[in-house]
Parts: structure tokens; sequence; C-alpha cells
């Protein structure tokens, strides 16, 4: 079980990876293309080469049309797609200057309960992304620029919002199974420390 976890978490890791870097990529060439639409309407270049600078700008040389509304959309599912093997590595930021005092016993009990907690927000999580799915599905919003139905996004990203609610109750499963037994069956380097 823990094997199929692990390689849907890192599926999802590498495919909003990629959606990430193609929206770094999208976001340069529209600031470029910014940049160089401005330059060529500058009095400069329209009275060093003016038909050089029409040409350019016919051809369309300018900003990603509606790249604002593409990042919006990208960046929640890429975000979404990187929880579960952020869940399931234990990558979340934590602070144990405390804990790490407690004894064995009382750290596993606060593990258990934050991974059951954390597996209730992203069920929660979820959920709600279900629910606007149906909402903009239902209404027919689209985004202003592109005009693509809204609810793509929000389907993506509740894609991602489930699977990472998956890995969450699973690794809620795990962490009470060590609680209640006193087992270690997923070592993420935090237990060699107590």
């Amino acid at each position: 079980m823990h094997k199929a976890m692990m390689g849907l978490a890192r599926f999802l890791a590498i495919v909003g990876g990629i959606v990430l870097s193609a929206l770094i990529i999208l976001t340069c060439v529209s600031i470029l293309g910014r940049l160089l639409n401005g330059g060529l309407h500058s009095d400069l270049i329209e009275g060093l080469a003016p038909g050089m600078a029409k040409w350019l700008l016919d051809l369309g040389v300018g900003p990603v049309n509606g790249d604002f509304e593409l990042v919006e959309a990208g960046v929640a599912f890429a975000i979404f797609c990187f929880l579960p093997l952020c869940q399931i590595t234990a990558g979340h930021a934590s602070v144990d200057i405390l804990a790490n005092s407690f004894p064995k016993s009382v750290n596993r009990f606060l593990r258990m309960v934050i991974e059951i907690a954390f597996a209730l927000v992203l069920c929660l999580i979820a959920w709600r992304l279900l629910e606007g799915t149906m909402d903009k599905f239902g209404n027919g919003e689209t985004t202003l620029l592109l005009e693509f139905p809204i609810w793509w996004a929000f389907a993506l990203s509740f894609c991602a919002a489930l699977a990472a609610a998956v890995v969450g109750v699973y690794m809620a499963g795990v962490r009470t199974y060590e609680f209640i037994t006193g087992r270690i069956l997923i070592w993420d380097g935090v237990e060699a420390t107590q």
C-alpha cells in the first residue's frame, strides 16, 4: 500500500513540477513580450526603424494574452499536486523545540493527532473544491480574457486535492497504527531524534 501511495505522490509532484515550469516559462515570455512591446512603441525605435517596429508589432509581439488567468489556475493545481508528497514524507514545516523533550509515546500521539487533523483538512478542501467545481460548471462562468470555463481549473485542483486527501487519510491510519502498537511503519527521520 505504501508503495502505491508513494508512487501516486511522486507522479503528482512530477506533474506539478512540469506545470509550474511551464508557468514560469509563460511568465518570462509574457514579461519579455511586454518589454519588447513597450520598446517597439518608443520614439527611438519608431524613429530608427519604423518598418521593423510595425512589422514586429503586427506579428503580435507583446505580453501573452490572459497570462495571469493561466498562472492563477496553474499555480493552484501545482500546489495541490505537491501536497501528497509533502504529506507522505512528513515534509511540512514543524517546530519541535518543545516536542523533543517529550517521551516517544507523547510524540507518537502528537504525530497521530496532527496527521488526523491534516487528513480532515485535506478532505474538507477536496469536498469544497468539488462543490466549487459543480457550482462553476452549473453557472457557466468563464475567465475574462481567454474565456475558458473556470470549472476546468476547479476540476483539476479537485483531482489533485482528492489525491492529497487519500494520502492524508492513509498517513493518518499509519500514524494511528504506530501509536496503538508502538511500531514504526514509515521512517521519515523524525523518529531518529527521539
